[in-house]
């Protein structure tokens, strides 16, 4: 079974299951769990870290008895939290690898450019008060689109084999206050996203120049580059499958 999740990561310590708080995939199997009256077992396209959010993670599980879609799109979503949805359910192959099987992921990373605090953003925007320069920072993005070495944007702990990383979109929208990041690629490090933002603000900020972006890249360095962008700004928005 497959099923599409939406939620509102502030209150969890990610998508993964931790001894330190609670995580989305624990309210997700233990729904599961009273739904199916058996224990169940849950596989996600990606571990999305704490306070990140998810408007379409993708998840797979074998279902230890069959039930309508409806059960789930209906009865899962009322037995989660207030701040976990399932807004699809698809029946698919029990070799299904919602992980393996993904042809790439798209993100968000929204930003409220603001002079003054937003209560209603805080939990959903970095909020950043001096005005952004978004002309610079897309032509500072621009170096990074296609297959490269992401080594300088990863997470210092971050596992991955190989950093080879191919990205087909990273695009920056303004409108008025409001700058919205649009990220998609095949896969992405730990922290890919959210280092690339930081990075790129610094550039918005007036303190690096356009050309250092791509000087970043090709030192394959973490320390050359901008901070990790706050948690509360990313979205996964889209899984994608053939």
């Amino acid at each position: 079974m497959k099923l599409t999740l939406e939620y509102d990561g502030t209150a969890y310590v990610g998508w993964q299951r931790q001894l330190n708080g609670l995580s989305v995939q624990e309210v997700v199997e233990r729904a599961l769990g009273e739904l199916l009256g058996a224990a169940v077992a849950t596989e996600a396209a990606g571990r999305t870290d704490a306070g990140v959010h998810a408007l379409g993670q993708v998840v797979a599980f074998d279902a230890p008895r069959a039930l309508p879609l409806t059960a789930y799109l209906r009865g899962l979503s009322a037995l989660l939290p207030p701040d976990v949805s399932v807004v699809e359910a698809d029946e698919v192959a029990e070799e299904f690898d919602p992980r393996r099987d993904s042809l790439g992921k798209r993100y968000r990373y929204l930003i409220s450019n603001r002079p003054v605090r937003s209560p209603l953003r805080r939990r959903t925007h970095w909020e950043l008060f001096a005005p952004l320069d978004v002309a610079a920072m897309d032509e500072a993005a621009r170096p990074l689109l296609g297959t490269h070495d992401f080594a300088a944007f990863r997470a210092a702990n971050c596992e991955a084999p190989t950093t080879l990383r191919t990205l087909r979109e990273l695009s920056i929208l303004s409108s008025l206050d409001l700058i919205q990041f649009e990220v998609e690629g095949t896969a992405f490090l730990k922290h890919m996203v959210r280092n690339l933002v930081g990075t790129l603000v610094e550039v918005g900020r007036g303190r690096r120049p356009v050309t250092w972006v791509a000087e970043v890249l090709a030192s394959r360095d973490r320390s050359r580059a901008g901070p990790t962008a706050p948690p509360q700004g990313l979205v996964l928005v889209e899984v994608r499958y053939q």
